[in-house]
């Protein structure tokens, strides 16, 4: 066999190689994501901008109920997209804020600052804008039809940790913001969060050696809002065994806490099918219906 024989039966089963690999379907993320649907077909009533950071506008994306006037004082249901801090979209929880302002509440979906070395944008600062947007939202309830003693915070993955962070990590604010108007809400819906953010958990080395101080698991004490977690066994990027120290934690601290396991449920497992996202949304809203923050109207 010559050299150039050889070439030529090499070149062959590369090109037959490369055209079998062109021709193999991409698997498609979106497929097995019902969440993913429904916020495609969806719209918020408005935006509007809650925070100015240097040049950079922040967004309150407001989903509005049917018959919604500024003078009403309505509960309030603010979600907050996953990502690891780093991606995401306030579209991502569209459907959340709709599920809400079809049963009558005011929904909202919240735009952050991203994590980003290249920026300097650090977790602490997501944390502020998450904090930043529930005081807005209470400060101005009065325009938008909110009672702020009706306030809910819930958020997915990262997002379920700046939901919680409303809630725990006083003095993480934003300087010069007004405090006098509380960041913490008065409900807390955590779907499979980042609730650890040791070694053991996640975000460790995007937050650095200060992980503790943002660390839900390492900071719960007596007073926290009735928080409700979502979270499966089989969660390998947020372990479960977080949730579990979470939980276990506001219990310990006379905090009302409400831990819903799904047995080997990988992270985001509720977003994917219909019957698990139905079945969160009913979980939450009989836990909500018992605070009274869920009065269908």
């Amino acid at each position: 066999m010559t050299p150039s024989f050889c070439r030529i039966v090499l070149s062959a089963l590369a090109h037959a190689a490369t055209s079998s690999l062109a021709q193999t379907p991409t698997p498609n993320p979106q497929t097995n994501d019902h969440v993913a649907k429904l916020a495609a077909a969806l719209k918020p009533t408005r935006e509007i901008v809650y925070k100015k950071v240097a040049d950079r506008e922040l967004h309150l994306h407001i989903f509005n109920p049917e018959g919604w006037k500024a003078a009403d004082r309505r509960a309030c249901f603010i979600t907050i997209h996953g990502g690891g801090w780093t991606g995401g979209t306030p579209p991502r929880m569209y459907p959340f804020a709709d599920h809400y302002a079809k049963l009558g509440l005011v929904g909202i979906s919240v735009q952050y600052r991203l994590y980003d070395p290249k920026t300097q944008t650090t977790v602490f600062d997501c944390v502020k804008d998450a904090r930043s947007a529930v005081r807005y939202v209470r400060a101005h309830a009065g325009e938008l039809g909110i009672d702020p003693e009706k306030i809910i915070v819930s958020g997915g993955s990262a997002g379920g940790h700046l939901a919680v962070a409303t809630a725990i990590f006083d003095g993480v604010d934003e300087a010069g913001e007004d405090a006098r108007d509380s960041a913490v809400p008065n409900a807390l819906v955590l779907l499979f969060p980042v609730i650890d953010t040791s070694k053991d958990g996640y975000g460790n080395a995007k937050i650095g050696e200060r992980w503790k101080e943002l660390s839900p698991a390492h900071n719960v004490r007596a007073g926290l809002p009735p928080t409700i977690t979502f979270h499966g066994t089989g969660d390998t990027v947020t372990p479960f065994k977080g949730a579990q120290m979470f939980h276990d934690a506001m219990l310990k601290a006379g905090n009302r806490s409400e831990l819903v396991v799904n047995e080997g449920g990988a992270h985001g497992y509720l977003m994917r099918t219909q019957p698990l996202y139905d079945e969160c949304l009913g979980k939450s809203d009989a836990f909500l219906s018992s605070l009274r923050l869920l009065e269908r109207r």
